[in-house]
């Protein structure tokens, strides 16, 4: 929510994956409401994602929200899905509303984790991904040693 395209997260991916786009989307302020901010989150996200057909998408926390959301919305348009600590247990993501998609979904999540729970988002991604790989890390929710660790050239294929 409160991260952007050039902090930690997007300054490796640009370092470690050429021609990603890390956009800095609708920064977040305390007097947003969480769905004023999703919504032109959203918004703005899908203007990007119009621009080519086939996208391999990281979304990390908040963005994980987004990605999965638009993922969901949109699964013809996404090759695979890599997922940061994702929020998903929230009422915009419920299984009822969406078809269990089939592409390629990979969770990290930090068995220390303070601000996203585990167990709710293990089982909302089950109900919502069948092709799902879950990986349950040594890390925090900022997950930046597990984040540096990845091989991303290789998770990407």
């Amino acid at each position: 929510m409160e991260s952007s395209g050039h902090g930690f997260k997007g300054n490796l991916f640009r370092e470690r994956i050429p021609g990603i786009l890390t956009p800095d989307f609708r920064e977040y302020a305390p007097d947003i409401s969480y769905h004023d901010l999703l919504h032109d989150r959203m918004e703005e996200m899908i203007e990007i994602l119009s621009k080519e057909n086939i996208w391999k998408i990281i979304g990390s926390s908040f963005g994980g929200l987004m990605a999965s959301l638009y993922t969901l919305q949109n699964p013809q348009k996404v090759k695979k899905l890599i997922l940061l600590a994702p929020l998903l247990s929230v009422p915009e993501l419920t299984p009822a509303k969406y078809d269990k998609i089939s592409i390629p979904v990979i969770i990290f999540h930090g068995k220390n984790d303070k601000i996203i729970p585990i167990k709710k988002t293990k089982k909302r991604a089950q109900l919502l991904f069948k092709n799902l790989t879950y990986n349950l890390v040594d890390d925090d929710h900022m997950l930046h040693p597990t984040t540096e660790s990845i091989n991303w050239s290789e998770i990407l294929k």
